[in-house]
């Protein structure tokens, strides 16, 4: 995670190019997923993390690479990888998510992923894919310019992997939203938020430690930022100093300077900042943002901006940042992402209207359901939904098994509703309507090639908020945007089909909607859901099932050896 001189790795991937690699387009990790001992918050915690670290270790290639990771399970409960961006052409057997794509790696087993890049450059991540397991299993996806290929920007001099963070003390992850689960209560907030793994100065614990980035005055630095945050949206900044936009969710766009950024669980962003203030220390600094009328908790964390040979305290007071529940901040900066038209992005492919063939409108809502468990503490529980199905899980067999034996009876159903049951004045006053969501394991159902549009409409159901909805095997283009209950007639009007940014996982705002289109040329079974692990926990998913086409070249590549087996 420490700065990387960019001009070093050029050497490096030389030599490793012409010198010493017989192929230097694929690589190989071993992950080594263990528990090991954490001190933060002046209480000791035992973590379940890969390679003793926290955040885990970084992959860094070119694009179009191919990366094998051998995961070796030390633990004591199961789990799966997921390689969050990266499409996995053909290849969903890879892709991670538990009992969607395959069942979980046991303990004392190991599984190799094969992960397949295509046109992804920039920065992504990996992170587990059970339960909350992310929240401590997670690490940076670095992927590089292929060779003789350029930056669409000035080359930076470095650049450094921001990773943004909860923490929990006096209990792991897996075992925060099991005891909620249990209970029918909301899970507890977490005790700290971290950059890097260092939770800064704002705590109170003396031995907590403050990240640290290094820098040289004149010198321009691309930050690639990860939001990993369990279910927190981030705003950051770093006093004094501009930051410009460059790429999101490895893809790039037009760029852009701005005092802040607000990036949603699941995103990424790659920034570039200039050292150009006086020889000092400055802040980073993150608090999260909320619209929701259940906010998270509102913690500052620091870390440093560090000039070479720099003295001098740092000052608490100098931190600006938005508050919390800043909605304009947020809206004025997403407003301003658009796609960048250069050579280095994939060439523009925006479903035109006349290519739409399968429209798909959603209603995003929390819920209740019975309680029936014995640790019940009341009566109802939370529940999360989309198109009032709660989504279950399998737990004999992974989704994408079943549909590749074609043994899909009791596994899962293909009628997902296309539209609401049930429309309603979705961002007005819910008083006097039921909470009650319906269960199942219900997919949608995609032809190859398809012509794809999804309208995301958030509701005010249980509190409402903004939802960051992340949609595996594809990204898709965000085309449109608005405030109350979207209007099929009137709305597409207003979409943006000239330059709409590419992305993986779409911030839906409370009281408004969004509209992203794609075609349908990955086949697979590919897992779409809220990137607030409570949400997803309580339901707030579905499947998208993309048929095979018609040649080889277009259907879904053969399972590799050693899937994990459920029983």
């Amino acid at each position: 995670m420490g700065l990387l001189k960019l001009s070093f790795l050029g050497v490096l991937l030389f030599l490793c190019t012409f010198l010493l690699c017989s192929a230097a387009d694929v690589h190989h990790y071993e992950f080594f997923v263990r528990e090991a001992n954490f001190t933060k918050l002046c209480n000791t915690t035992t973590l379940l993390v890969v390679n003793d670290s926290y955040p885990g270790p970084e992959i860094r290639v070119h694009r179009g690479d191919t990366v094998f990771v051998n995961v070796h399970n030390q633990g004591n409960y199961g789990f799966t990888i997921h390689w969050h961006g990266v499409k996995q052409p053909r290849n969903p057997w890879s892709d991670g998510p538990e009992f969607i794509t395959q069942c979980p790696i046991r303990p004392g087993t190991n599984f190799t992923y094969e992960v397949i890049l295509l046109d992804e450059i920039g920065t992504l991540w990996w992170h587990a894919h059970s339960d909350w397991t992310r929240g401590s299993v997670q690490g940076a996806f670095i992927i590089l310019p292929a060779e003789n290929e350029t930056y669409p920007f000035p080359v930076p001099d470095a650049d450094q992997t921001i990773m943004l963070q909860s923490w929990y003390i006096n209990g792991n992850y897996l075992q925060t939203i099991n005891d909620a689960l249990a209970s029918g209560t909301n899970p507890r907030d977490p005790d700290a938020y971290a950059i890097n793994g260092h939770l800064g100065d704002t705590y109170g614990c003396a031995n907590d430690t403050l990240f640290r980035m290094q820098v040289d005055f004149g010198n321009t630095y691309l930050l690639r930022i990860i939001n990993a945050a369990m279910n927190e949206p981030k705003f950051f900044a770093i006093t004094n100093h501009t930051l410009t936009l460059v790429a999101q969710d490895a893809s790039y766009v037009q760029r852009f300077t701005t005092d802040i950024i607000m990036i949603d669980p699941g995103q990424t962003m790659d920034v570039l900042v200039s050292a150009n203030q006086n020889a000092g220390q400055y802040y980073m600094a993150t608090r999260p943002y909320s619209d929701s009328a259940f906010p998270p908790v509102d913690f500052i964390t620091t870390g440093v901006f560090e000039y070479t040979n720099s003295g001098g305290g740092l000052n608490a007071s100098l931190i600006t940042l938005p508050a919390m529940n800043d909605t304009a901040a947020t809206n004025s900066f997403l407003s301003r992402i658009r796609n960048s038209n250069v050579t280095q992005n994939p060439p523009l492919d925006v479903p035109a209207d006349s290519d739409i063939n399968r429209r798909v409108y959603i209603a995003v809502a929390t819920n209740n359901l019975p309680c029936n468990t014995s640790q019940c503490i009341g009566l109802e529980r939370p529940a999360a939904s989309l198109n009032n199905v709660s989504f279950v899980l399998p737990r004999n067999i992974d989704i994408l098994q079943a549909y590749y034996n074609m043994s899909t009876s009791g596994v899962y159903t293909e009628d997902f509703p296309l539209n609401p049951p049930e429309f309603y004045d979705f961002t007005g006053n819910l008083t006097l309507l039921s909470p009650r969501a319906d269960t199942g394991t219900r997919a949608v159902m995609l032809n190859y090639g398809d012509g794809v549009e999804i309208v995301l409409q958030a509701t005010e159901m249980g509190g409402g908020g903004s939802h960051p909805i992340h949609l595996h095997g594809f990204s898709f283009y965000w085309v449109g945007s608005g405030t109350g209950n979207f209007n099929n007639q009137t709305d597409p009007s207003t979409y943006n089909l000239v330059d709409p940014p590419l992305i993986n996982t779409i911030h839906v705002p409370r009281r408004g909607w969004v509209a992203v289109r794609f075609f349908a040329t990955n086949p697979g079974v590919w897992f779409m859901h809220c990137h607030f692990e409570r949400h997803s926990s309580w339901g707030m998913d579905t499947v998208f099932i993309v048929r095979n086409g018609t040649t080889t070249e277009t259907s879904i590549l053969p399972p590799p050896p050693g899937m994990p087996r459920c029983t």
